[in-house]
Order: C-alpha cells, then sequence, then structure tokens
C-alpha cells in the first residue's frame, strides 16, 4: 500500500520539482475517491527556513525520523553537489533496506546514487547531467533518453515535467489507474504517458508535438478497431503518403502502425482494469481481432500477460 510519504528537502530544493510531489501526494482528494495520503516534508533542521533555487526559502515541518516508517521517500531535484549530509544518505539506505520505495525527480538521483543506492541498477535524471552524473556513478546504468525509470522499489525521473509522468506512474502502479485518472484530471494531464506498468526502463507513449496530426490522431484512437493504413490515413490527413509518413515519424516519435497497436494496448488495459469482459471481447474492442494478438502485444509492451495484469489492477466490481 501506498499510505504514509516522506519528501526530504535540502538546500537549494526546486520548488517546481517539491510541488510535482506534493500535488500527487500531498492534497486532500477523498472528496473524489482518492484515498487520503499521510503526507510530510522532512529535513535535517525542521522549523527552520531552506532556502530554494529560485529566490525563495521554504519549511520542513518534519525531521528524518518520518522516513522510518514511510512507504514512499521522495526526493525532488536540489542543486548538484560534491556532498550530501550524511543522515539523510544513512535514512535513505534504511529506508531501501526494509523495503520503502524511493522516488526522486530529476537531480534527486544524486542522492541516491551518492547513497550508493543506484550501483548495478537501471536509472535516469535529467539529460543535462548526463555526463556528471556518469562520472560520479560510473556502476549505474543510466539511461538519460526516457522520461522514468521504474525498477521496483526505486523509480527515478527526468527534469521537471517527468516528475509528473513517475508520480502517477507509481501512483497507478501502487493504487490502481482510477485513482491515477483521477489525480491526473485535476491536475489536467495526461493520466497515462507510460507504455505500461513495468518494473524496468519504460519509454512513455509519444505525444503529438504540434496541431497537424492531432485530428488524425484523435480519429485513430476513437477508431481503434478497424484497419489503419498510411495510404488511408494520408488521404484523411490531405497529404501525399510520403509526407504523412515522413510528418507522422517527426511529431509522434514513431510510426503509424507502432503508435495504433501501444493505443491498442492502452485500451486494453483500461478494458481489463475496468471491466469483465473476457479477453476475447477485449481483444476486439481493442482493436487487436483475436485474443491471440492481444496477447502477444501485450506482454510485449506491459511485460505480463492480460490475465496476470488483470489479476493486479481491476477495479471493476
Amino acid at each position: 500500500m501506498l499510505e504514509k510519504i516522506a519528501v526530504v528537502l535540502m538546500e537549494d530544493v526546486a520548488m517546481f520539482e517539491f510541488g510535482v510531489v506534493s500535488e500527487v501526494f500531498g492534497l486532500d482528494r477523498t472528496d473524489d475517491g482518492v484515498p487520503a495520503f499521510d503526507f510530510k516534508v522532512c529535513s535535517t533542521t525542521p522549523g527552520q527556513p531552506l532556502r530554494s533555487s529560485s529566490h525563495s526559502a521554504v519549511i520542513a515541518p518534519y525531521g528524518l525520523e518520518e522516513l522510518e516508517d514511510a512507504d514512499l521517500v521522495a526526493l525532488p531535484a536540489t542543486t548538484w553537489r560534491e556532498e550530501y549530509d550524511e543522515r539523510i544518505l544513512e535514512a535513505l539506505r534504511r529506508a531501501e533496506a526494509r523495503g520503502a520505495i524511493l522516488l526522486t525527480v530529476c537531480s534527486g538521483a544524486f542522492v541516491l546514487g551518492k547513497a550508493g543506492l543506484l550501483d548495478g541498477r537501471p536509472c535516469t535524471t535529467h539529460w543535462r547531467y548526463e555526463k556528471k552524473f556518469q562520472e560520479q556513478f560510473p556502476l549505474a546504468k543510466l539511461d538519460a533518453d526516457v522520461l522514468f525509470v521504474d525498477d521496483g522499489n526505486i523509480i527515478t525521473s527526468a527534469g521537471t515535467a517527468a516528475g509528473i509522468d513517475a508520480c502517477l506512474h507509481l501512483v497507478r502502479r501502487e493504487l490502481g489507474s482510477a485513482v491515477a485518472t483521477r489525480i491526473a484530471r485535476r491536475m489536467v494531464v495526461p493520466p497515462q504517458r507510460d507504455g505500461g506498468q513495468r518494473q524496468y526502463v519504460d519509454v512513455p507513449v509519444p505525444e503529438s508535438s504540434s496541431e497537424s496530426m492531432q485530428p488524425v490522431l484523435d480519429w485513430m484512437v476513437d477508431n481503434l478497431t478497424i484497419e489503419h493504413t498510411v495510404p488511408a490515413l494520408a488521404r484523411r490527413a490531405q497529404m501525399s503518403e510520403r509526407t504523412f509518413a515522413r510528418r507522422f515519424v517527426a511529431e509522434t516519435g514513431t510510426t503509424p502502425l507502432k503508435w495504433v497497436t501501444t493505443q491498442r494496448v492502452l485500451r486494453a488495459r483500461t478494458l481489463l482494469e475496468q471491466t469483465r469482459m473476457g479477453i476475447e471481447q477485449i481483444a476486439s474492442e481493442s482493436g487487436f481481432g483475436t485474443a491471440a494478438l492481444l496477447r502477444h502485444h501485450f506482454r510485449r509492451v506491459v511485460g505480463v500477460p492480460p490475465q496476470d495484469y488483470r489479476r493486479t489492477f481491476q477495479t471493476a466490481s
């Protein structure tokens, strides 16, 4: 379960990244069906102002003792430095040893690295810090091309808004899609940009970077059960096939076939979570046609078979 959340702040904390964690876990949304979180903001100097990176200050009311029984310990970004307070590092080691989830946003990964908790483990941080991170933590398996990395009880995310993706992913993983969607709706952000509930590196679903493709993408999502071909889609977009194919890849980062397959997996995932439809019906409703194709693509994208996923994440009564 995900009940008690402890956020660790230190000097030069990045306010946006701290705000991301606070927005997801620190607000009372019980009126919208979101479980109440016991949210504690902690530091080595509780009650005293901490300098932020944006010419302001913040006060953490609680000390590091709150980490001892927290289900989640979150580390927002802070200014990179050579050394970190050993009291914080030791508290993080104890939390990891007892199985708590550790989540970092942006440069917060440096703190876990300094604690020795990323050696041999996949992780990420802001692309700007890639070289510095690799030099300082050569044993960590850094992937600077993804928005976040889920490695079981350690989740690291890239810069700024990628922290939103990581936090919502964790909520979805631990509490189900319905809760994650309610939080995302209140935040006015996409509830799921990831490719599935994976316990390893995850590349988010590409989104259009401009307006030109959006009507076609919306239509494809609304019509997943029909066959989509480049000639037909190009006609809908009023482009030549060559121009359409080139622009589609430029704006989404992938091909039309791969994009629609991922959307079908996401539709199937929602149906597995929120309905009691049989696998054959879900295959039909999501556009795969057969249960065999659904199982093949679902396992490739999500990492587990549809039935296993349903047993873990179904919310339908």
